[in-house]
């Protein structure tokens, strides 16, 4: 196995008085302060900044037309980030020279042994006062080492500046991938190129788009919802990605994870057990007709792409039923079913040209490896003993690693402090170092074959994809140069780059963010749900019966007696209100951070929209919390009234509690709203039936996915629409009415509601 690439920094880079800044003191930067994600391999700055400006032109020079996607990459870059505009073919001046000649760059040292692979993406930046030249073996390098001159531009003084010196550049890993989750919501297709569009502008290579029902398979009609990426929509997506390089990957799960499929009676037939639609029968010809002409959908609407990610994610009861026992006894283990069944759906997808990808895992066993199709990449690391097995079999890997799994609202790019919660998990790490950490030390680098990495961006949990962009950039990055990537540094580099150089407190942001997502998980309980189906197995069994699934919840105030108004006081919870105190002086300052931070941003503005939104929410939920112990107050004050004989304040100390519970209902719908109408900005709605065609919403059996729970977007107020607080409310006013009439005074009629039309859960 080669080593790991050195990042070369022969010298420091000083900016120095220029006729744009003539007062200035000279600057001097090192390599590390140059805002460039990834980090090139090699960087040598020879001498001191020169200026940039429409004075300058851009030169076609041998291996490229005039109309290449590339020079047109680099106007659109310099443009949109720096608003040059740079003069179109040779003039005098200093000029960009661009040029594709194979064999021109050398790469050194890399993981992946594919040295064509990497030498394709390869690049040398030239830079001087009179002449900036990129030159790549090919068109891929090309692109990345203008991505790489657009992003080292620095704006200092009102002048735009650039360092004297060389930049010599490869990968690690010829494959750089993010995960993007459509299963539960759809971005427009607008939106949708932005996010393909930024990815390639961090080098990101490959964006593997889950989209279950949100695509219009012929094949299988019954499972497309109200609004899906037609085949065409689907191709032009496909032509944009490859046109700045990235690979627009199809990814289906299959046999496990379809309750998109297997929840419609048109298909119950092929599950496994007939009472979860969790997993598809392996053993069923018909399932697996069904899987190849869905993915024979996808291929159709995705001319130009080399892979097809065939999910064999956590199929648990792989051998368990009645249909697939028999075969499963003739092979000798589950792990040799799954091989069968990717031998006939993976080999499917490889008989019409495309590398199948597959999650090489439970029940796969090191000694099964050897039955499963050699052409296929495992997109995980295993322990060494598997990565052995899949090296020997010429099994190649990636890297998995994870910007978002289960949190909600937000990812954990920073941890709550444990004594800033009430159920502080066991386990807790930061994403971005977490991941950045697993990739340059996993074992797969000495035991296994690897060629590339993904960083996935789960959405079981209804997140918006817009969170998950730090880590999607700062993670990859580190499959591009490992040996490079810092934390601190590569999270500065994507603020500047992500934002603007004018924005200065995102490092806070985020970890604001971050606690406030935590704090409003962590401020409720959990309790069985009786609002919704069990859950039918995990990864260990099948439960017979199913185990209740699980909401939140927070306690009820007591409902008073209308008779005297008198009830048993409930023990108070003076942690959590300190907790939400402190929380809510957090969220101040988040609030006020993020109003600042949007008006001064250059970039990516709905970004920071999105978190202002989330942040409302959390608010939201605090102002809840405090509304809760002030009910309880006012029940407090009512009691005290009626028994100091001073019935018309007992009754206006109830009302007030009553008025407090519509207080909250206001709150919480404008919330909702505001969300809302933020997330559909970029999202398609999430609505039962729309385009002659209807949801049909069923629960997974297995899987308890957040915004599976509601059709629309209620998902993001669930806990609080379970809560009986409407039937509290409900009894309360009884009492208050009781206690109003035995002392001659007047009942309220106003009903207190609880759902509204503005929040109506489907549960």
């Amino acid at each position: 196995m080669t080593s790991l690439p050195i990042l070369a920094v022969t010298c420091v880079l000083a900016f120095v008085c220029s006729a744009a800044a003539p007062s200035a003191d000279p600057i001097t930067l090192s390599a590390r302060d140059l805002s460039l994600l990834p980090m090139p391999q090699r960087v040598n700055i020879t001498g001191p900044a020169f200026a940039i400006s429409n004075d300058w032109s851009i030169h076609i020079g041998p291996g490229l037309k005039e109309d290449n996607s590339t020079v047109e990459a680099l106007k659109e870059g310099l443009e949109s980030r720096h608003a040059l505009r740079p003069k179109a073919g040779a003039h005098d001046g200093p000029a960009i020279v661009l040029s594709i000649q194979p064999a021109s760059v050398e790469i050194g040292t890399a993981q992946d042994r594919d040295r064509p692979a990497l030498a394709a993406q390869a690049y040398r930046i030239t830079l001087d006062s009179k002449e900036i030249r990129i030159v790549a073996n090919a068109d891929a390098g090309l692109f990345y080492g203008v991505e790489t001159l657009v992003q080292l531009i620095t704006h200092r003084d009102g002048g735009l500046f650039l360092p004297t010196g060389e930049i010599v550049d490869w990968p690690d890993l010829q494959i750089r991938e993010i995960y993007w989750d459509d299963a539960h919501h759809l971005e427009r297709l607008d939106a949708m190129k932005h996010a393909i569009r930024q990815a390639a502008f961090f080098k990101i290579n490959a964006f593997v788009l889950k989209l279950e029902g949100h695509f219009q398979f012929k094949s299988a009609p019954a499972v497309v919802e109200p609004y899906a990426l037609s085949p065409a929509e689907y191709q032009e997506l496909t032509d944009y990605a490859l046109r700045y390089h990235v690979q627009l990957i199809p990814y289906l799960d299959a046999p496990a994870h379809i309750a998109f499929i297997l929840k419609h009676p048109e298909y119950a037939s092929l599950r496994a057990f007939p009472d979860s639609n969790y997993e598809l029968s392996t053993t069923n010809p018909d399932a697996i007709k069904l899987i190849a002409r869905m993915c024979q959908d996808l291929i159709d609407a995705n001319k130009g792409v080399n892979y097809f990610y065939l999910s064999t994610d956590e199929p648990y009861y792989l051998g368990m039923s009645e249909s697939e026992a028999a075969r499963m006894k003739q092979l000798g283990s589950p792990g040799k079913l799954l091989a069968e069944f990717l031998d006939k759906a993976a080999g499917y997808l490889h008989d019409r040209g495309r590398t199948v990808i597959f999650w090489g895992e439970h029940p796969l066993k090191p000694a099964n490896v050897p039955s499963l199709p050699p052409f296929l990449v495992n997109g995980e690391t295993n322990d060494p003993d598997f990565d052995a097995a899949f090296k020997a079999c010429g099994i190649r890997q990636m890297i998995y690693t994870s910007t978002e799994g289960e949190e909600r609202l937000f990812p954990n790019y920073a941890i709550a402090p444990a004594d800033r919660l009430l159920h502080p998990p066991e386990k807790r790490a930061p994403r971005v170092p977490e991941a950045i950490a697993a990739v340059r030390s996993d074992a797969a680098r000495q035991k296994g074959d690897l060629m590339g990495l993904l960083v996935a961006g789960w959405a079981d949990m209804g997140l918006h994809p817009e969170t998950f962009w730090l880590g999607y950039a700062t993670i990859t990055s580190s499959g591009w140069n490992p040996a490079a990537a810092d934390v601190a540094r590569d999270t500065q580099a994507f603020h500047y780059l992500f934002y603007g150089p004018s924005v200065t407190k995102m490092d806070r942001i985020y970890e604001l963010m971050s606690r406030q997502a935590q704090f409003w998980d962590d401020s409720w309980e959990r309790k069985p749900s009786t609002a919704r189906k069990g859950i039918w197995g995990n990864s260990n069994s099948i439960f017979r019966p199913r185990h209740p699934a699980h909401d939140q919840t927070i306690p009820l105030p007591p409902v008073p007696a209308g008779t005297d108004l008198s009830f048993d006081a409930p023990k108070t919870n003076e942690r959590l209100a300190q907790l939400v105190e402190q929380y809510q002086t957090e969220n101040n300052e988040l609030t006020n951070l993020l109003a600042a931070e949007a008006a001064r941003a250059e970039f990516n503005r709905y970004n920071i929209e999105v978190m202002q939104s989330i942040a409302g929410l959390c608010r939201q939920n605090l102002d809840m919390l405090r509304a809760m112990d002030q009910i309880a107050r006012q029940l407090a004050a009512a009691r005290t009234a009626s028994r100091e004989s001073r019935p018309p304040a007992a009754l206006a100390a109830i009302d007030a509690a009553l008025d407090t519970v519509v207080q909250i209902r206001q709150s919480r719908d404008a919330a909702l709203r505001s969300a809302t109408e933020t997330w559909y900005k970029t999202w398609h709605p999430r609505v039962p039936a729309a385009n002659g065609r209807k949801f049909l919403h069923d629960l997974d059996d297995v899987k308890d996915h957040l915004p599976d729970r509601t059709v629309g977007m209620e998902y993001l107020v669930y806990r609080e629409l379970q809560l009986p607080l409407g039937d509290w409310a409900k009894q309360t006013m009884a009492a208050r009415n009781q206690y109003a009439k035995s002392h001659g005074l007047s009942e309220r009629t106003a009903a207190v509601e609880w759902i509204t039309d503005d929040a109506a859960t489907q549960p």
